[in-house]
This record gives C-alpha cells, sequence and structure tokens, in this order.
C-alpha cells in the first residue's frame, strides 16, 4: 500500500519571518473558545524572544522544561485538562522550541477533540477526530518534527508517536534567526538527527524516488553544514539546517527509520536518554549496518570535536539491558524496513541486547 501523506498546509521560510507569527494567530482567533495557548520552551523565558510572543491577555503561555524528561503522555493528559477546566478548547496550539515541544502541541492538537488518554492513541491511526489548528515554530534543528507526522510520546508501558494524518502542522513558521543560540553540542546532535533521518530512510527496503529526492539534498546540506570549508555555526549554515530538518524529516515520512531509531527508543524509554543524543550514541557503533554513514558521521564527530561516550553498557545490569531491548524490538515497522521483511528469522531479543552490549 502506497503512502497517502498530509502534508504542512502553509509553511513560511525566512530570516524574521516570526514577525508573521501575530498576524497567523489572529486570523484562527474566532474558532473554538477565543484564546491561543503557547507551548514555549522554559529556555526562552525570560529571554529576548518571551516579549515577542504575540499573545493577548486572553491566552495561555505555558513556559515548558524539556530537560531532562520528553514529552510523555502524563504530561499531555495534564495539560489538556487543566487548559479546558480554566479556558475550554483554544483556537490554536501553537509549539515554540525544539523537537519535544513541537511533538507536544502535535499531541496537545489532537487531545482537545479526543477523549480520554493519550495513552490510547499512541500507534499509527487510532485517533479518532482532526485536532485543533496548530502552528510550529522550531528554535532548534533536526529533529524533523516540525514536518513529521508523528508526535513521540513516552507512555507508562512504550515510547511510540500519535500518528495519523491530523498530527501533522497546519502551518510552520520557519525563522532561522531563532536557532543562532542553540549551544553547540545540541547543534551537533540534532543536526545529526537529520543525517541519521536520511541515511536510515535511503539504507532500507521502503526507499524510494521520492524518499531519495529529499533525502539526498538534506544529506548534501548535512555536508556542507558539517563538513564543508565554511562548516560550523553560521548563519547561512543555519539556513542550511532549518532546511536539511524539514527535508529529512519528509524522507523518513516516505520511507522509514531504522535500527539507530529502533535502538534510541530503548534507550530514552528505559534511561531518559535524550533523543537526538541517543541516536549518535548508538549510530557509531552500526558501522556494520551502514558503513558509509557512520564512516561519514565519525569524519563529522573528528572534525567538531565532539566526545561521544564509550563503554556505556559495562555499567548496566542484565535487566535494564533486556528491558531496552525489549522496547527497541516491539518496532517491527523500523526493523523490517532495516533489515527486510524476514527480519524475525534474523534478529530475535538476544540480538538487540548485543547490539546495547555494543553501546
Amino acid at each position: 500500500m502506497h503512502k497517502n501523506f498530509k502534508g504542512i498546509e502553509k509553511t513560511v521560510f525566512g530570516r524574521g519571518a516570526f514577525s508573521q507569527l501575530g498576524p497567523i494567530v489572529e486570523a484562527r482567533r474566532g474558532e473554538n473558545d477565543h484564546f491561543m495557548l503557547f507551548l514555549v520552551d522554559h529556555y526562552f523565558k525570560g529571554k529576548d524572544l518571551e516579549g515577542r510572543i504575540p499573545a493577548q491577555p486572553e491566552d495561555i503561555v505555558e513556559f515548558i522544561d524539556v530537560d531532562p524528561e520528553e514529552p510523555t503522555t502524563k504530561q499531555v493528559d495534564a495539560i489538556r485538562d487543566s487548559v479546558m477546566a480554566s479556558a475550554g478548547v483554544p483556537s490554536a496550539v501553537i509549539g515554540i522550541g525544539g523537537g519535544s515541544i513541537m511533538d507536544l502541541a502535535k499531541a496537545l492538537s489532537l487531545m482537545f477533540t479526543n477523549e480520554g488518554s493519550s495513552v490510547q492513541y499512541q500507534g499509527l491511526n487510532l485517533v479518532k477526530k482532526p485536532g485543533v489548528y496548530h502552528i510550529g515554530v522550531p528554535t532548534i534543528s533536526g529533529t524533523g518534527a516540525e514536518v513529521s507526522m508523528t508526535a513521540v510520546l513516552t507512555g507508562p508501558e512504550k515510547k511510540l508517536g500519535l500518528k495519523c494524518e491530523w498530527t501533522v502542522f497546519n502551518q510552520v513558521v520557519l525563522d532561522p534567526e531563532l536557532i543562532a543560540s542553540v549551544p553547540r553540542d545540541k547543534w551537533f546532535y540534532t543536526g545529526m538527527d537529520t543525517y541519521i533521518h536520511c541515511i536510515e530512510s535511503r539504507d532500507g527496503i521502503l526507499n524510494n524516488a521520492y524518499s531519495t529526492a529529499f533525502g539526498e539534498q538534506a544529506l548534501t546540506l548535512c555536508r556542507e553544514i558539517y563538513l564543508g570549508d565554511k562548516a560550523g555555526q553560521t548563519p547561512e549554515n543555519d539556513e542550511k539546517l532549518m532546511v536539511a530538518s524539514l527535508m529529512g524529516g519528509l524522507s523518513l515520512t516516505y520511507s522509514e527509520v531504522g535500527i539507530v531509531h529502533a535502538l534510541s527508543y530503548g534507550l530514552s524509554k528505559i534511561l531518559g536518554t535524550k533523543h537526538c543524543y541517543a541516536n549518535c550514541v548508538a549510530f557509531q557503533h552500526l558501522g556494520d549496518y551502514y558503513p558509509d554513514g557512520v564512516a561519514e558521521f565519525n569524519e563529522m564527530i573528528r572534525k567538531h570535536n565532539i566526545t561521544l561516550p564509550k563503554n556505556l553498557s559495562k555499567d548496566w545490569s542484565e535487566e535494564t539491558i533486556t528491558a531496552m531491548a525489549q522496547v527497541s524490538i516491539k518496532l517491527e515497522h523500523m526493523w523490517n524496513h532495516a533489515i527486510g521483511t524476514d527480519w524475525k528469522s534474523k534478529v530475535s531479543l538476544d540480538t538487540v541486547k548485543d547490539l546495547f552490549r555494543r553501546l
């Protein structure tokens, strides 16, 4: 079955594009209970960007601390219940921040119109009704959350996204000026999330001309940003990374991710390791699966003097390794893409446990 996915309805890109958020928001104000819900990364509390948020007195502005915990079903349900009890259903949900804020905004949009806990919607096409209008404003680039049809949440039993065509943002505002202040280590890890998306998308059985077109261009941009003559955090590279992130997200949407993400989910669910960092920790050890990608990734690490930990598994109990492997092996769509339709005859729980022991 060919994918028939919904894309972003509207995109504005360019330096200073954030100034257009006000008019965009005002155009939606007549809907539902006539207020906006802004979800903003706590990093911007007290900073210049806080004063530029186009919020009116009736609007709700929630500053969300995404460190160390990524979005959870419990968090989504709690915010939804609190907002509905105090104000009702917002005209729009606006997420201003990185991938975690993007996923939180997408999930909340859906949960204002779908009853019960977000736990019951973790999976593919389980959501019953479209959400409220939602707008993504990334302030860090790499995860592809601004374009993907998945809102990844950690629940009591699994880390898995709310995934359907209604998850996709109605509007995104891509302003490269907003990612200029990203700390160097996060700039690297999130950028590598884009790079890994494209490698996994390319090196699997679901790859096709459509996903390749976006993936190859994103890889070209990543190479310019991280290996080129002008490599580093520059205004020009900020623009390139913002576009690469979006294209990498489109590539994986019409293909799939693979073993790196399967292991990353295990690390995040059991140990709480942040997603992009977990990808990097795992990817460095998977040269037998992604030889060209890992070799180039190691070049990028050397060029930017990034140090990733090794021998982590020596401090993990057998119980911990087993728990992570159980999370990872349940992500069947990732293993299918990476290994093939007969992956179950090649990959067992012990196989996955051995992969974690490499880390």
